[in-house]
């Protein structure tokens, strides 16, 4: 049984180049506090791991269905003062009000669709951006519950040190992003999702008069996306101890959009490179205030320029090539693939 798993591992995992990269990636992540304590970078740390949680969940929506959405900040906003109210009014713990907060981003996520099921292309993008605005709206019309401008503060910590934060949110940030990469994997045996995802993105309707129920399927990407970007919401929301209009910010959802992009957009791994970079980069050049976002935005357009499918992509397709006959994937260094001998040339 072990030697059976060991097998699979070295086949599945150490052979090939992309994936041994990411392992290596989320054991030093796992060993980070080893070598550093410094709460400024944990902080800067945790808050990525956040941040990748909701970029993913607008990789996993918008990427392997086509919906662009726009206003992928309701979501995470909603669930973050969803949990901020259940803990200030009704004294619940963290754990309590974090998943409550998130289903309440699923529902948002399924009335954020109905829209959907009728428009696409720019104007399903248009609506979107619509809904975080009435939300901060309603939010504003009630500050005796909502807090008004200034949110709602003084909430639960998520645990009573930094370290413990760090491994809170790095465990929520990996086990998220293994299922969404698991739902999205169109390879899958287990897990037929990301095909039929891949199918609607590329041509909804042919995937539709393959008899596929696309509308129950694009649903279900806005309640799963809606449910993990809800996951960091509620995250964010007790781990800075406030839920403010911020998290529903437009700017917030588009910097989801340049996260991904720029990391390499329908992949899952792109986000969480492209979030990884940029968001620690961002809180490094706070040093340098006046040339902070001239130097962000110059770096993301020569990566857009010379690799427009993403940082992330442009290293994979560098490191690993597909076989042309059984599509597994092998060290761009090899001549013939590992499994069946083709020639990879």
């Amino acid at each position: 049984m072990l030697r059976r798993l060991f097998k699979d591992f070295q086949g599945d995992v150490l052979a090939i180049p992309g994936r041994l990269i990411a392992l290596i990636f989320f054991l030093l992540i796992f060993l980070m506090p080893l070598f550093t304590q410094e709460p400024y970078i944990l902080r800067t740390l945790i808050l990525t791991n956040i941040f990748v949680i909701f970029a993913v969940s607008w990789d996993f929506l918008s990427g392997y269905t086509g919906q662009v959405n726009f206003g992928h900040a309701l979501f995470f906003g909603v669930a973050a003062y969803t949990a901020a109210m259940l803990n200030k009014y009704l004294g619940l713990q963290p754990w309590a009000t974090i998943p409550i907060g998130a289903f309440v981003a699923v529902m948002a996520g399924v009335v954020t669709c109905l829209p959907a099921l009728r428009l696409r292309g720019p104007y399903l993008s248009l609506v979107t951006l619509a809904f975080p605005l009435i939300v901060l709206g309603i939010i504003k019309a009630f500050p005796d519950v909502t807090g008004g401008e200034h949110g709602i503060t003084g909430l639960t910590r998520l645990s009573d040190s930094r370290m413990a934060d760090y491994y809170i949110c790095l465990v929520v940030m990996t086990i998220s992003v293994f299922i969404m990469w698991k739902l999205t994997d169109a390879k899958s045996a287990l897990v037929r999702t990301g095909i039929i995802l891949h199918a609607i993105r590329e041509d909804e309707i042919a995937a539709r008069a393959t008899g596929i129920n696309t509308i129950r399927y694009k649903m279900m990407a806005f309640a799963i996306g809606g449910f993990f970007a809800g996951i960091a919401g509620g995250l964010l929301a007790h781990f800075m101890r406030i839920a403010g209009p911020s998290t529903l910010d437009m700017m917030l959802s588009f910097q989801a959009i340049i996260w991904t992009v720029f990391g390499g957009i329908v992949s899952i791994y792109g986000a969480v490179v492209g979030v990884y970079i940029l968001y620690p980069l961002m809180e490094f050049l706070r040093v340098i205030p006046e040339l902070r976002f001239l130097i962000f935005a110059a770096i993301v357009i020569v990566i857009l320029l010379f690799m427009p499918e993403g940082i992330a992509v442009w290293i994979r397709d560098k490191i690993e090539r597909n076989c042309p006959r059984c599509k597994l994937a092998n060290v761009s260094l090899r001549h013939t693939c590992r499994a069946c001998g083709a020639s990879l040339y």
